[in-house]
């Protein structure tokens, strides 16, 4: 007979890692499944989810729904936002919709994840996880092993596929228990705690408000273009992406937008730009005066800069003040 097998919504956190533990100690298979809704960490996670995974002995998959969720969730959540552009019961909700998809499809008995009663005070209270059990249509389908001893029991328990004393009944913000647990299990390498979804910033919140402001076609490709740099709305509304570092710099190159052309200097070290690919010319000329000023160059000289292959000379503003009165941040 084969073994049970349960699907887990997987951040990568310490949470979610122990959860699944607790589940695959009493001999049930668990695929970690990491939700990739285009707004996690900027920081490339998939080594660090791959060693947790590893660490408790479940498989690892990263799932993309990134259109899926701008088009369901993002702009027109039911349950609303938090405190900045976050849609978190939606959020969640989604993420227990795909991952009810998963488990029909791996023939799978029921979900887990590993949200701790009272940890979130808005996403993570009793009323708050019970309307995402019914706007996923998972009722007792889903177990939180965490506290799940303060939780209705779900079908996986009721039916005997998990005992339930096993189980944690933890409530509230400190993390005391996760450590002991951490510690017993021998776990290591895990990340402190802390938000990894961008629309939680309260920064991030402002470039995506002002992006939806002035195009209203918000779509996949865009999302990287808030992920870096300084942000600019110029004018006559032109947006302008100026990297800040090297890094940046890197990442901003590599976006492949059709809205957007890519500028450089030549012959002065200078930040990679990205520009509305409409800008006015008032606006591209100003951009271009702009992005002289992050360079080391004087207001006397004319430099040259690159647009998509295309050569153009110009100077650079009186000072970098000028440019920054339209800085979004």
């Amino acid at each position: 007979m084969s073994k049970r097998k349960a699907i887990a919504l997987f951040s990568g956190g310490l949470d979610s890692t122990l959860a699944m533990k607790l589940i695959i100690d009493q001999g049930i298979d668990v695929i970690a499944c990491n939700i990739n809704t285009g707004f996690g960490a900027t920081k490339d996670r998939r080594a660090h989810m791959q060693n947790m995974c590893d660490q408790v002995g479940a498989e690892l998959r990263i799932i993309d729904i990134q259109s899926e969720y701008l088009q369901d969730v993002l702009f027109d959540p039911k349950y609303g936002y938090g405190k900045h552009f976050n849609p978190c019961i939606d959020c969640h909700a989604k993420m227990f919709e795909v991952a009810k998809r998963i488990m029909e499809a791996e023939g799978a008995s029921f979900l887990i994840s590993g949200e701790v009663l009272g940890q979130r005070p808005m996403s993570q209270n009793k009323d708050a996880l019970i309307k995402v059990l019914n706007e996923a249509n998972v009722d007792g389908l889903l177990l939180r092993p965490m506290s799940a001893k303060r939780l209705a029991p779900t079908i996986a328990e009721e039916e005997g596929w998990v005992d339930r004393d096993k189980l944690e009944g933890i409530l509230g913000r400190s993390r005391e228990r996760q450590m002991e647990l951490a510690e017993q299990f021998g776990l290591v390498d895990f990340e402190s705690p802390g938000g990894g979804c961008l629309l939680t910033d309260a920064n991030f919140a402002i470039k995506i408000r002002d992006y939806i402001k002035y195009d209203e076609q918000f779509d996949v490709p865009d999302i990287p273009v808030l992920k870096w740099g300084r942000h600019f709305r110029l004018p006559d509304g032109a947006k302008m992406v100026i990297g800040r570092d090297q890094e940046e710099n890197v990442k901003l190159q590599e976006i492949d937008n059709a809205k957007f052309i890519h500028i450089r200097t030549e012959g002065v070290p200078g930040p990679h730009v990205l520009l509305s690919k409409n800008a006015s010319e008032n606006d591209r000329n100003f951009a271009l005066r702009s992005i002289l000023t992050y360079c080391k160059t004087s207001p006397d000289e004319e430099y040259t800069l690159d647009i998509n292959g295309e050569t153009v000379t110009t100077t650079p503003l009186a000072s970098r003040a000028e440019a920054a009165k339209y800085s979004i941040l």
